[in-house]
């Protein structure tokens, strides 16, 4: 008969080899931006890895201020997620970091972005992103909005389970360039913008854009999904402005069903559960002052005086 101890030692080592064999997503929260409650990277990262606990065959890793603070936070990562400023100033083409993504997509891991994050120079980064997740944010093509689309359908997806209609505002971008044909790639959130809002304004620049205006009553993709040919997973987010649209739920859902997926994990039938009180959306915001947005940027970024 075994011992009180060997008993307990056992469902220790038991313990530490399922963990052990958990899918590992790592989630890159940028540095602060915008006013309060508008671009809480941090906050909303910190919301998303509270609302996976106790979820099981998948650990989550958050790390903020714009990127991991050890490389072999990647190396051990499944999946990757960037929700944080992008343009000129994007994490992703910052030093050697392009190279360090590169390496994870080469060995079959999957990589998303959100919100600005999808935007990322058309020629330093864009075609890797076209690749990658299967589209980008191009500046003066793409646009950004903020206005309510209504999400009522959805393809039959794992990203879409036990996802129920739902409507919040957003600054929701759209007409990203994508693929040569959408190849490969999956709408998962479609909505048709009205005419006063592809008419403008936009958020920056103000606009309007008249290939954005002769497109009216056109369907836009606000959220699409890709499988790579290596087998690699891959998404793009374009809504995640406003921090407060993480205590809708089927805004929630949507997008922690995409993480699961992203990672390989299954999907549970009715979708990933979690709740948020308001109290926990108020958690872990950036100290900021005022509310003016920031000007996004669509230079490389300069360097830092010391």
């Amino acid at each position: 008969m075994l011992s009180r101890f060997m008993v307990l030692a056992l469902a220790v080592l038991l313990t530490a080899v399922a963990r052990s064999a958990d899918k590992h997503l790592v989630i890159i929260a940028g540095k602060p931006s915008h006013g309060p409650l508008d671009h809480e990277f941090r906050a909303g990262s910190l919301l998303l890895q509270k609302s996976f606990k106790g979820f099981p065959g998948l650990s989550v890793e958050v790390h903020t201020n714009g990127w991991v603070q050890n490389p072999s936070a990647l190396e051990r990562a499944d999946a990757v997620l960037i929700y944080a400023d992008g343009g000129g100033g994007h994490p992703a083409i910052q030093g050697d970091h392009l190279q360090q993504i590169e390496k994870l997509i080469k060995r079959g891991a999957g990589f998303a972005c959100a919100h600005y994050g999808v935007e990322i120079l058309k020629t330093n980064g864009g075609p890797q992103f076209q690749e990658w997740i299967g589209g980008f944010y191009e500046h003066a093509y793409s646009v950004n909005p903020m206005w309510k689309p209504d999400f009522n359908a959805f393809p039959t997806h794992a990203i879409t389970q036990g996802v129920k209609p739902f409507s919040v505002t957003d600054e929701w971008y759209f007409n990203m360039r994508w693929r040569p044909g959408m190849k490969g790639v999956t709408p998962i959130l479609v909505a048709k913008p009205s005419d006063q809002v592809r008419d403008g304004p936009y958020v920056y620049p103000k606009g309007p854009y008249p290939h954005i205006q002769e497109a009216k009553g056109r369907d836009e993709v606000m959220m699409w999904a890709i499988v790579r040919e290596d087998g690699g997973r891959g998404f793009g987010f374009t809504g995640g402005h406003r921090h407060l649209n993480w205590g809708n739920d089927n805004y929630r859902k949507v997008f922690l069903n995409a993480l699961v997926w992203l990672a390989k994990v299954e999907v549970p039938p009715a979708g990933v559960g979690s709740k948020v009180s308001e109290e926990e959306l108020m958690e872990n915001l950036d100290p900021k002052q005022g509310s003016r947005p920031a000007v996004r940027s669509t230079a490389p970024a300069a360097p830092k005086k010391p």
